[in-house]
C-alpha cells in the first residue's frame, strides 16, 4: 500500500498548524509546530484505519496527489 498524501499548513483562524489526509475523510489533526501536527495526524490515521477495519468499512486507496505547477516563474 502506498502512503497517503498529507497536507500540513498554518491555520490563521485556529492559530496552529493543521495536518490532514485528503483520502481519509475527516482525518486531520492540529499542532503547535508542523512536526507536532504531522505526528498527531499519523496517530489519527492509525485510529481511522483501525476503526474502518473493525466496522468492515472499505479502506480507500491512496489517490490524492497535489497539483504541481511546472514552468511557473
Amino acid at each position: 500500500m502506498k502512503d497517503y498524501h498529507i497536507n500540513v499548513f498554518w491555520s490563521e483562524e485556529d492559530k496552529c498548524y493543521v495536518a490532514d489526509i485528503p483520502d481519509l475523510r475527516h482525518c486531520s489533526a492540529f499542532g503547535a509546530t508542523p512536526t507536532e501536527a504531522l505526528e498527531e495526524v499519523l496517530n489519527a490515521r492509525e485510529v481511522w484505519l483501525a476503526v474502518a477495519r473493525e466496522r468492515g468499512d472499505p479502506i480507500p486507496r491512496a489517490r490524492y496527489r497535489p497539483l504541481i505547477y511546472q514552468g511557473v516563474r
